[in-house]
């Protein structure tokens, strides 16, 4: 999903912004952060590994290639 769909499900479509500020300080092991993506489709930044761990999680996942 991508930032601005979480936002959406979440009441406010307004708030993809809001959504990246909760994800980037997000530390709860059951909350699976490192699926949400840039609405372009860019991976991003993953709080816990960087870019290079989320886009690893993502592929064992098989969300991508």
């Amino acid at each position: 999903m991508t930032y601005k769909q979480v936002a959406t499900r979440a009441g406010n479509p307004q708030a993809a912004r809001a959504v990246g500020a909760v994800m980037r300080t997000n530390y709860l092991k059951d909350v699976p952060c490192h699926r949400v993506v840039h609405s372009d489709g860019t991976i991003g930044e993953y709080n816990r590994g960087g870019a290079q761990k989320k886009r690893a999680l993502l592929v064992s996942e098989g969300a991508i290639k």
